[in-house]
């Protein structure tokens, strides 16, 4: 699949935003760890949680769709703690089987996660160190990570995370969950969907306080219960289009958002010439003058969120002046600016650091997404360009985003998806 995009047309309308793709992917593998039926409403249909969804079918849970974005998960028919399939290899986030099964069995044997690749180092370093504090074996190899609890069940500890790390921070809360004891975590990331994980294993009987601070403490219990919960907002679905309005101009209403989850994005839009108002469970983006520079350092959690440096980015390429883009998270995530200076920016990068220098227009090109954020970033770009944009690699966009082509196309976008054997079909199909 590919994206054709005919830019140059303002954002206007309303649109809806998904649940978080990034609490789905924790929350969906903790149902692993539940003795009854967990209803998961607001789930985003994307492909990692489709992913997710099939793993847990292949290893014997029972998974009902309810409707689009509800879906029933029973994982008590589960009774072996291995997930073997190549499948996983797609996605980053099935290393939370990990924590899920030590909590559960007491063993794990996981196929190495895959995912996004920024052109650095993804460890799961972190993970390890936690688990094994809490009384576990790892090893690595082979492609697979296999954990076992050396007294058959894991026991509290107290946990320091050399660095903030959103992955190892949900990994250990999930294994912590149903030890004996009580594990403190240090250091711990802040972020959204960790407090949305830390509140959906407490209304299925954990014991986690202190989630959205760097200090989690979590109290084991021996069961947990099945029961309803709703996935919160998108905060990055929200920015990236939030992004897209900056970048094209117009207003659109953006709902089904928690505003103060946004203020870093928002406060940085505000400082490049455009109005964000927050209208309660909502927010209204308008651009009708020039965009200004910004200089933009990622951070975790409350910080700029590193999820939304290449939709800036790609903003701040025609924005008027020179900016100055600080990547603090990731060793480099700076693939796609290759693809952008095919458009005509002027971007210059030096390790963790891009100069962007702001141009008049950019003009359509064929580009291609190499991860999920910056996949989007194309896209942004391809609505900003005069003439036609060819987005390649869509896969990785539609990993995070649901029903991006429909929600651009009702807010004014000349957005399609076409095949690649067959484009005039798939043109009929969008039509």
């Amino acid at each position: 699949m590919k994206y054709l995009i005919k830019g140059g047309k303002p954002l206007c309308g309303s649109v809806e935003i998904s649940g978080a793709k990034n609490a789905a992917v924790a929350i969906i593998p903790a149902c692993l760890m539940v003795d009854g039926v967990c209803r998961i409403e607001n789930v985003p249909m994307i492909s990692d949680v489709t992913m997710l969804l099939r793993i847990l079918r292949e290893m014997g849970g029972i998974v009902r769709m309810v409707n689009k974005n509800t879906v029933d998960i029973d994982c008590r028919p589960i009774t072996r703690p291995a997930a073997e399939f190549d499948m996983m290899r797609q996605i980053r986030a099935s290393y939370y089987l990990i924590g899920a099964m030590l909590a559960r069995f007491g063993s794990a044997r996981v196929v190495m996660p895959g995912g996004c690749n920024f052109g650095g180092t993804r460890p799961i370093d972190q993970h390890v160190k936690g688990f094994s504090a809490l009384g576990a074996r790892v090893e690595l190899g082979n492609d697979m990570v296999v954990a076992e609890a050396r007294s058959g069940r894991l026991h509290g500890a107290n946990i320091y995370l050399d660095v903030v790390s959103v992955g190892a921070t949900v990994n250990v809360m999930l294994a912590a969950s149903m030890a004996v004891g009580t594990t403190v975590i240090e250091n711990a990331a802040k972020e959204p969907h960790i407090v949305d994980l830390a509140n959906f294993l407490n209304s299925c009987g954990a014991d986690i306080r202190g989630a959205g601070t760097n200090v989690i403490k979590v109290r084991g219990v021996k069961r947990l219960e099945g029961g309803s919960y709703a996935i919160i907002p998108d905060q990055i679905e929200a920015g990236t289009y939030m992004a897209a309005v900056a970048g094209c101009g117009g207003e659109v209403l953006i709902q089904n958002v928690i505003p103060r989850h946004l203020e870093c994005i928002s406060g940085k839009l505000r400082e490049m010439g455009v109005e964000v108002e927050n209208l309660g469970d909502a927010v209204r983006v308008t651009r009708d003058g020039p965009l200004g520079r910004a200089n933009i350092k990622t951070l975790p959690y409350p910080g700029f969120p590193t999820d939304m440096q290449p939709q800036l980015s790609t903003v701040l390429a025609v924005a008027n002046g020179t900016s100055v883009v600080s990547e603090g998270v990731w060793e480099t995530r700076y693939k796609y600016v290759d693809e952008l200076r095919r458009m005509g920016a002027r971007i210059q990068v030096e390790g963790r650091i891009a100069i962007i220098e702001g141009v008049r227009r950019l003009s359509g090109a064929t580009i291609r997404a190499y991860d999920l954020r910056a996949g989007a970033a194309m896209v942004i770009a391809g609505l900003i360009a005069e003439g036609t944009t060819t987005v390649e690699g869509v896969s990785y966009i539609e990993r995070g985003y649901e029903d991006i082509v429909l929600k651009l196309r009702g807010l004014g976008a000349d957005i399609i998806s076409v095949t690649e054997d067959d484009p005039k079909e798939s043109l009929r199909s969008a039509m």
